[in-house]
């Protein structure tokens, strides 16, 4: 099978998974995702097929949205299987996946450029107008609050704890968002964060004017 059909049904797999996601996981994040991860892959020098696949299927199998992560990682083998792509690449994919997600911080370290790009790409979507967009979307899904100041920041976590505690949406900008801009991988990455990391903290400030009424 050739690259753009491959490209083209997962493109339809994951769409019908996904559009109707109202977690901020939707089927446009993964658009955004697979735009921004083919443009660092072009600057990066990258293999744009393992970047636009893994891009795509990013979200398929996360802990966020799926019960049984395990399950959907086979999923995605089988599709791509089905799509003929070779198990090298196959291989390569899952790793990014499985390992990509930024889980409270306790990340297994991406060794290729491809992955670091597709992290890249899903954590710049985090960052700015849209990230700040998609956490109160998040928090909303989640049943938590906008602001509580006597629900404290949590400074270290687990993978369980970052998904499954208390929190809520202002919370999640300094257990989260503004830790990424120093997280990027890819010098590509790190200007179009900077930015993105700037306008929340802007955000933050005009927040708080506004919640303690003076402004």
């Amino acid at each position: 099978m050739e690259a753009k059909e491959i490209i083209l049904q997962t493109e339809n797999y994951v769409r019908e998974l996904l559009e109707n996601d109202h977690s901020g996981h939707d089927w446009w994040h993964i658009v955004r995702v697979r735009n921004t991860a083919i443009e660092l892959a072009v600057k990066e020098d990258a293999n744009q097929f393992i970047v636009e696949l893994a891009a795509l299927l990013h979200d398929v199998a996360d802990d966020k949205l799926v019960k049984d992560e395990e399950k959907g990682i086979k999923q995605i083998e089988n599709l791509l299987t089905y799509l003929t792509v070779p198990s090298k690449e196959v291989n390569h994919i899952i790793e990014i996946i499985k390992n990509m997600s930024f889980k409270g911080g306790n990340n297994t370290p991406l060794h290729t450029i491809e992955g670091k790009i597709v992290q890249d790409a899903d954590r710049l979507d985090a960052l700015g107008a849209i990230g700040i967009a998609r956490t109160f979307v998040y928090a909303g899904s989640r049943g938590s609050l906008i602001y509580d100041p006597t629900i404290e920041v949590r400074e270290s976590m687990t993978k369980e704890e970052y998904r499954n505690g208390k929190s809520t949406a202002i919370n999640h900008f300094y257990e989260k968002l503004l830790k990424l801009s120093q997280l990027m991988n890819t010098e590509s990455a790190k200007q179009m964060a900077e930015g993105r990391h700037q306008f929340m903290e802007e955000y933050l400030d005009q927040f708080y004017r506004e919640w303690n009424g003076k402004k």
